[in-house]
């Protein structure tokens, strides 16, 4: 069975940080490109960061770059994502996915999904 787990969600202040991770199961790892998304209430989701399967390829949304470091440990099968200068326009529930091919932003080509971990900014 194909699992993805978030974790690493909270409450926090804005210009504070937060690392989020995601732990995968039942496919194998190092063949998939990983994802991060975000969906904020009453907004689509959309594609913040991605790590490619093989090569390390990252590719981030530009509002976040600089903010935000997306890192893989293929032999724990985990992705991180390192969230620093938070602001509070990034509350949303946080999804990791799971795509077998090259990196992409966009939800619609992704194959798997975790259940998301709820990130809260405060002002």
């Amino acid at each position: 069975e194909v699992q993805l787990v978030e974790s690493g969600g909270g409450l926090v202040q804005a210009g504070g940080s937060l690392r989020l991770s995601c732990a995968a199961s039942g496919f194998t790892f190092t063949d998939y490109s990983i994802g991060w998304f975000r969906q904020a209430p009453g907004k689509e989701r959309e594609g913040v960061s991605c790590v490619g399967s093989s090569d390390g390829n990252t590719c981030y949304k530009d509002s976040v770059k600089g903010r935000f470091t997306f890192s893989r440990d293929n032999a724990k099968n985990t992705v991180y994502l390192q969230m620093n200068s938070l602001k509070p326009e990034y509350t949303a529930v946080y999804y990791c996915a799971a795509r077998k091919g090259t990196v992409s932003l966009t939800p619609g080509r992704y194959d798997f999904w975790g259940q998301g971990t709820q990130v809260t900014v405060s002002s």
